[in-house]
């Protein structure tokens, strides 16, 4: 199902696209940038589907996406009314998030301006106490974890961190001996560096929308995690003296082990995949890789972890927590992702290593036998 919607106040021009429901539910994101087109939100809402099977969860895919520049003043107030025109589905059927352009504080603030509490309203509603179970859910939402954030800022960004880390695994290697690259420092992008960094894995190159930044021997990512603004963007007037500025295209041809593109949609495509220098690319961002350009890398023999693998750690954890799964204990939530994360990823990588099988193919398998949903889903 396809939505097009248009902002009579600024012609801003937003869609949902509802791919699957599954127990009367569909999850996913809602992005803001200027761009955004009706085929970039089917693709991700069709992402969507495959996350939530791959991870077994009880609910459908679906995503919105605005057209709209989120650094505009506007912005907030584009995304309000947005919401408020998808209220049927918000109220129902459609439970969103986060996503590029979109902070997760920005899209609750929304859904407090229209009354519905949360962005995950649509699932908390059903539950016997909806107050109580919206309590709870904030609580793991804003557990702290060690570095000043909160868990709900992170999860994502850790899950794309052992994705990497079992990529190591597969080879035999020590994090001490695998490099980085990973285009986007944001929300995703950050934290991923963050974990990984704390794991001993050398990140070389990250680039933001400014440039690309270098150092061989590996950059201090919490420094440079703390020169970030609101957008995800690093301050280069404090940059240490021995990191290198660099083009931003220079983030995918730099000479590491692992590329994670966690950023925009379709970053990697024919045109530029012949550039990567990587040996697997860890899709953070949706829809990072282009079909052609993927077939294009596998030729190479570059695998790619797909999207609804490598990043579905956000979703899986939110699904979890509104399903009392988990808790607001971090380790808890930590444990659960990375001991998914790893077994997912290992399989993957073996049936490329030993069968030349595309990660994606293997995913793909488990996207399409997504296990039954035989009754109402239940939020306690």
């Amino acid at each position: 199902m396809r939505l097009h919607w248009t902002d009579s106040a600024t012609d801003a021009v937003g869609y949902l696209v509802v791919h699957t429901l599954r127990g009367g539910l569909a999850t996913g994101g809602t992005r803001m940038r200027a761009g955004c087109t009706l085929s970039e939100v089917e693709d991700l809402a069709r992402g969507m589907a495959a996350k939530t099977a791959t991870f077994d969860l009880p609910i459908g895919g679906a995503k919105g996406g605005i057209d709209f520049d989120p650094k505009d003043p506007r912005a907030i107030d584009v995304l309000e009314r947005f919401c408020e025109a998808m209220r049927p589905w918000i109220d129902a059927h459609w439970v969103t998030a986060e996503d590029l352009g979109v902070p997760q504080h920005l899209i609750d603030e929304v859904f407090g301006r229209i009354g519905l509490g949360q962005s995950y309203h649509a699932a908390i509603r059903r539950a016997p106490d909806p107050v109580a179970t919206l309590e709870r859910v904030r609580h793991g939402l804003d557990a702290a974890v060690e570095g000043g954030f909160l868990l709900g800022d992170v999860i994502g960004g850790y899950g794309v961190a052992h994705a990497c880390l079992a990529t190591a695994v597969s080879w035999g290697r020590a994090p001490s001996e695998t490099t980085v690259a990973i285009q986007g420092v944001g929300t995703m992008g950050g934290a991923a560096a963050y974990y990984l960094h704390e794991a001993g894995m050398r990140v070389t190159t990250v680039a933001d929308a400014a440039g690309a930044l270098h150092r061989a021997g590996g950059l201090d990512i919490p420094a440079l995690l703390q020169l970030r603004d609101a957008y995800g963007e690093i301050d280069r007037s404090q940059l240490p003296e021995d990191v290198e500025q660099l083009p931003r295209t220079a983030v995918l041809s730099a000479d590491a082990d692992i590329l994670v593109p966690a950023a925009i949609s379709y970053a990697i495509t024919p045109d530029n995949s012949y550039d990567v220098r990587a040996r697997v690319i860890v899709e953070a961002a949706n829809a990072a890789t282009t079909p052609e350009a993927e077939a294009m890398l596998a030729a190479r023999g570059v695998a790619v972890v797909p999207d609804f693998v490598a990043n579905a750690g956000a979703v899986a954890w939110a699904w979890w927590l509104l399903l009392g799964e988990v808790d607001d204990v971090p380790d808890n939530s930590f444990d659960r992702l990375r001991t998914t994360m790893h077994a997912k990823v290992a399989q993957l990588l073996a049936a490329w290593a030993d069968h030349g099988v595309t990660p994606r193919e293997t995913g793909r398998r488990w996207a399409d036998e997504p296990s039954p949903v035989t009754a109402t889903v239940v939020i306690p």
